[in-house]
């Protein structure tokens, strides 16, 4: 397998960890360093340590991207892409970016230039003047459908950059100059870097914003015309934004074209993704996530068991049938042969891609999340899937989760679901919490399976985890991030003696 290309940015962007290197020589080293990882930690010496997963595909796998506007130098060009290494400030041009489809590079490079060329510019963090925030952009693997949508601040009052006058540019340099005197003393001042003054001044452009953002629909429309893009755009946006914090906050989404959402499959089931969906950024490397939880839940096993129950139901009720057709005495309507169905929970579910595809070996499924519009797009998910054993709750894990075992819902009320027979944590980065990991020790289920995007966080549960009974059975890396140095793991739990 051929080694990444060292990409432009490599030495500032920081992005990327193993540029250069073969993608082989990277999963060896994941690996390496995730069994040095848990080998201290883990209790058993039964267990198995499974050879690391690999994503399907090592470059351009990312279906989302946030790419910031912004200027590399103060007073420069209009550059859109990602931070700079160790700057809060600087933006670095991202069009050769290889972690997003190529389609990714050409409608940043075109969005800059045709915002360049009308001189707008972004929103400045400390004045809080200019328009341009972020641009997100998604890409459904399956369908090449993409989604962009355009993150802007009101402020278009001050959308435009033009030359201040020199008068005024002196005038700025002499406060900062009065400042940086004031701030340091003499001594001091030879170790910092005197401020520049602010060359520019943001007004209102001369177009109206319908005119600019309708101009900037149709350049990327262009592209798909011209070629120059290998998706099919399901929909252009344009979200309002003003929040004090560096983070993209749907304030109001308005559509430029098409519609605000588009369709991914996962596993045969159908996802609808909008901009702000909750949705692995790696669709095909979530497809072998996914299916190692399946298998460390039993899945395959539960599902031959079920059908088997079914067939030999069948069977019985023919039988029976054949019987009274021949006028031998014997029920028409035998009791079928069952399998109890499980009862599973899906602790941080997220927009509940696991819960559903746990759904259908499960009597319920329960997904909890704290993020109310990833809930509603739990919903909104099971019920374009058909799925009518899925429930899912709102709220924080912690608080949900009740001694004894119910649930609360956010308003108080009392959620009527069974206890669970099986649990699948998929907590964030930092982990569980120890209040809410006691809370779900005290299930006793038999079989728990973690699903860590920070291994550093599961080998710190683990330990609370095996105090409690727990024995660790097989642990399996799964790279979901290529060429960077975060890598998924999952953990298959069972309890002693059950």
């Amino acid at each position: 397998m051929k080694s990444m290309r060292v990409c432009d940015n490599a030495e500032i962007c920081g992005g990327c960890f193993y540029q250069g290197t073969s993608y082989e020589e990277e999963l060896k080293t994941k690996e390496e360093t995730l069994h040095a990882l848990f080998e201290p930690v883990v209790r058993s010496n039964a267990y198995t340590f499974e050879p690391i997963v690999p994503s399907p595909v090592s470059e351009g796998y990312r279906n989302k991207m946030e790419f910031s506007f912004g200027d590399c130098r103060m007073g420069g060009e209009l550059t859109l892409g990602l931070h700079q290494k160790r700057s809060f400030f600087n933006i670095i041009d991202a069009d050769v970016c290889q972690l997003t489809h190529p389609d990714a590079g050409v409608i940043v490079q075109a969005t800059r230039a045709y915002f360049a060329e009308l001189d707008i510019t972004y929103l400045h963090k400390k004045t809080r003047e200019g328009y341009l925030r972020h641009l997100l952009y998604r890409r459904a693997v399956k369908t090449g459908e993409i989604l962009v949508d355009l993150v802007t601040s009101t402020n278009w009052a001050s959308a435009k950059r033009v030359p201040a006058s020199e008068e005024l540019i002196a005038e700025r340099q002499k406060g900062l100059d009065e400042w940086f005197e004031r701030r340091y003393s003499p001594k001091a001042q030879q170790k910092h870097t005197r401020p520049t003054a602010d060359r520019f001044v943001r007004v209102q452009p001369e177009l109206s914003e319908e005119e600019v953002l309708a101009g900037w629909r149709d350049r990327l429309l262009q592209l798909k015309a011209e070629g120059k893009i290998e998706g099919t755009f399901a929909g252009i946006l344009h979200t309002k934004n003003d929040t004090l914090a560096d983070i993209v906050e749907d304030q109001g989404t308005e559509v430029l074209y098409g519609e605000r959402f588009f369709y991914e499959e996962i596993l045969g089931l159908r996802f609808r993704i909008t901009p702000f969906s909750f949705f692995q950024t790696n669709s095909l490397g979530a497809e072998k996530l996914y299916t190692k939880v399946r298998e460390y839940a039993g899945f395959t096993e539960l599902q031959a068991a079920q059908q088997a129950a079914v067939n030999a139901g069948d069977a019985g009720a023919d039988t029976a049938q054949k019987g009274v057709d021949a006028g031998q005495p014997g029920p028409a309507d035998p009791a079928r042969a069952s399998v109890k169905k499980p009862v599973i929970y899906d602790l941080y579910s997220g927009t509940g891609t696991i819960t559903q595809l746990m759904s259908s070996v499960a009597s319920m499924a329960v997904g909890v999340e704290i993020v109310p519009e990833a809930v509603a797009a739990a919903h909104e998910n099971a019920k374009l899937n058909g799925i009518e054993n899925c429930d899912f709750i709102a709220g924080d894990v912690l608080k949900v989760i009740e001694e004894g075992g119910r649930l609360i819902r956010e308003d108080g009320s009392y959620e009527d679901a069974p206890r669970p027979d099986m649990i699948i944590l998929d907590p964030p980065r930092d982990g569980i919490h120890a209040k809410a990991l006691a809370k779900i020790i005290d299930y006793g289920v038999d079989r728990l399976i973690y699903v860590a995007c920070k291994p550093k966080s599961l080998a710190r549960d683990l330990v609370p985890l095996q105090d409690a009974g727990y024995e660790v059975e097989k642990l399996c890396p799964v790279d979901m991030f290529p060429r960077t140095n975060n890598c998924e793991c999952i953990c298959l739990l069972k309890r002693r003696n059950a």
